[in-house]
């Protein structure tokens, strides 16, 4: 089944927010998300993504300068580590992180997390086209930083939507699907991006189409990938042309 096109929104831009102007604006989106979703309250979010602060890199659709999309992201060798692979030695799961990783085959140097995600409702605008715009954003950083692999605590609803345009994920070795943070149904999981896209080329052509190469979001303005590096990677265009997946062109 093909994936339709978002009916456009009005003066929408992806931002990779490095600069932080929109991050007061992003925290209260993702405060109203997860409120919304799973009765998070914002002291809550505090206390879970606190010691993360200083390593999170938000992604946002802002409509001028309200965001009404984001995606909470943490580049690989942050201070507090990886939330999802440090929340797995907690309960419900008591798995060794580390181990799963390596279980998972991942490169930690080149995996990232995706703390947080989620679009606000009720904006005017089609949750579809807020949504499709992030996974863009999420695959040209991908591209724009050389990332393997990404890591995250997903609910179920939400997994089965990113797996809808493709985007899908497998369980954390050791991991079961298990109640957590208001979520009645989340699981650990890893996305190894080359041959995900690879496959989505082939088995989700629409999705290729909207959610990869961007074509069709209408009304929302999409910089160049150069503007989705974070600046402390430690990649050079050379790596990049050499470790961008051929399916991602």
């Amino acid at each position: 089944m093909g994936v339709p096109s978002p009916a456009p929104g009005p003066g929408l831009r992806l931002v990779l927010d490095v600069d932080r102007a929109l991050r007061s604006s992003a925290l209260a989106c993702e405060a109203a998300v997860f409120h919304a979703a799973y009765g998070n309250t914002r002291a809550e979010l505090d206390a879970e993504y606190g010691p993360y602060d200083d390593d999170s890199v938000f992604l946002v659709v802002a409509a001028q300068d309200d965001v009404v999309g984001a995606v909470r992201l943490l580049p690989p060798g942050g201070a507090a580590g990886l939330k999802t692979l440090v929340e797995l030695e907690r309960e419900p799961w008591r798995v060794d992180g580390a181990r799963a990783a390596a279980a998972a085959g991942l490169d930690l140097a080149t995996t990232w997390e995706v703390a947080t995600l989620g679009v606000r409702r009720g904006t005017g605008t089609s949750t579809g086209l807020l949504a499709a715009a992030l996974y863009h954003g999420l695959i040209a950083v991908c591209r724009a930083n050389a990332m393997s692999a990404y890591v995250a605590v997903l609910d179920e609803r939400v997994r089965r939507m990113l797996g809808a345009v493709g985007l899908a994920s497998r369980a954390l070795p050791g991991t079961t699907t298990a109640p957590y943070l208001g979520s009645a149904a989340s699981t650990p999981v890893y996305t190894v991006c080359a041959p995900t896209l690879d496959a989505q080329r082939t088995r989700f052509p629409d999705a290729h189409r909207l959610v990869t190469l961007g074509i069709g979001l209408d009304g929302v303005d999409v910089p160049p990938l150069e503007e989705f590096r974070v600046p402390s990677s430690r990649w050079t265009t050379q790596d990049l042309d050499l470790l961008t997946p051929a399916a991602l062109v």
